[in-house]
């Protein structure tokens, strides 16, 4: 079963018709966004993979937490990580129009563990896609200014649960309790008043539960001819 719906069709978002005419414009700028463990990392690394690494490139909103070196670690895993306040999405907005004016930037990264910065950057190029994917990228107006296309991908609190829980536990050194601690305590009652709410932002909604290939193979359709058309 497959359930693709075309929420609103903007200036910016020409594609969000019967034939997904193509933009012209370039860099053409994506956002993936939805609630923890919806799929938008899945589905930001499948047109990733289907492009060739000189035409896109992949932003994790996740990147741009603030760095909290400067708090003890107890006060630091107290934080409420999914409020707005908690990403520098200033920075992000920056770097998007870095990127768009031909300049390379320098992607922050994050230790999950403990939630800090690294040291490292990773410097990135201007590529004709760029996609950038997080929970709370339809939040910020002047971020979501930016995108071309905006995609919501929407799935059961139950599976987006599920889902948080085997990452953070094996890819974070979380134990279940801790997870499920934050999960009820923050992450729940922010995406009941930011994540949900900002679903009316986007262009599309690609619900996870169902077969996303349609979607997905239309969407990747128009990336390639937007990009043959440059």
């Amino acid at each position: 079963m497959f359930y693709f719906v075309i929420i609103k069709i903007t200036s910016k978002t020409q594609n969000a018709t019967t034939d997904m005419k193509p933009s012209m414009e370039i860099p053409y700028i994506i956002g993936i966004a939805g609630g923890t463990g919806a799929g938008k990392t899945t589905l930001a690394q499948t047109f990733l993979s289907a492009l060739s690494p000189p035409q896109a490139c992949l932003i994790p909103h996740d990147a741009y937490y603030r760095n909290l070196s400067h708090l003890p670690l107890e006060t630091r895993a107290q934080t409420n990580f999914d409020h707005p306040n908690a990403l520098e999405t200033e920075l992000l907005i920056t770097h998007l129009k870095a990127l768009t004016n031909n300049q390379t930037v320098q992607i922050p990264t994050y230790d999950f563990t403990s939630h800090t910065r690294t040291i490292e950057t990773i410097p990135l190029t201007p590529r004709p896609i760029i996609i950038v994917e997080g929970i709370l990228l339809f939040e910020n107006t002047s971020l979501c200014d930016l995108f071309n296309l905006k995609i919501f991908v929407d799935a059961d609190a139950d599976i987006r649960f599920a889902r948080r829980l085997t990452r953070d536990v094996t890819e974070r050194g979380r134990t279940p309790e801790s997870v499920t601690q934050q999960y009820l305590s923050t992450v729940r009652p922010m995406h009941n008043t930011y994540v949900a709410p900002s679903r009316k932002q986007a262009d599309l909604i690609i619900p996870c539960e169902y077969n996303t290939t349609l979607a997905t193979k239309l969407i990747l359709t128009h990336l390639k001819s937007i990009l043959s058309s440059t």
